[in-house]
């Protein structure tokens, strides 16, 4: 089975980039600049910033359904990030190095099943889960810090 996965739209975090720190901050939103890599992985690009790249640190509903899943957690933007990472059958570095949490909804957007893999063993996982008849799609997220990475769907 192919797969598909999807980094964040750049679109909606775009007016963002131009807003003071003291702006951002008034929205909840905290600019930083990379230090190290890896450490601050971005969700558009689905890369990690280098040392010295700036981000926007955000709370972002990734699930925005009115069920009990809705949910919505902390994520790094890269400022100034314009290529959505959209690829099938490829796993990026951001999510290939780290240990990740899959969860499977349905299409009424509750969750079907979970397993938590790392990435350097994720595809069989991806697979397994997307066998599933009720898995409609997968979201994926950093297990330690539990931020979203990304959404993974059949391709």
């Amino acid at each position: 089975m192919t797969f598909r996965i999807r980094g964040l739209a750049p679109q909606p975090f775009q007016p963002l980039f131009a807003l003071t720190d003291d702006a951002l901050a008034g929205q909840g939103i905290h600019r930083c600049i990379a230090d190290v890599s890896p450490g601050y992985p971005d969700r558009i690009e689905l890369r990690d910033a280098e040392p010295g790249e700036s981000l926007l640190l955000l709370n972002y509903v990734h699930q925005p359904a009115e069920t009990p899943y809705r949910a919505s957690h902390a994520i790094f933007v890269l400022e100034g990030a314009t290529q959505r990472f959209d690829r099938e059958g490829e796993i990026p570095p951001a999510l290939r190095r780290r240990l990740l949490s899959l969860r499977a909804f349905d299409d009424a957007d509750l969750l079907v099943d979970a397993e938590v893999v790392h990435g350097r063993e994720v595809e069989p996982v991806i697979e397994r889960l997307l066998e599933n008849p009720l898995a409609q799609y997968l979201h994926a997220h950093y297990a330690k810090p539990g931020c979203y990475a990304a959404r993974i769907d059949r391709a």
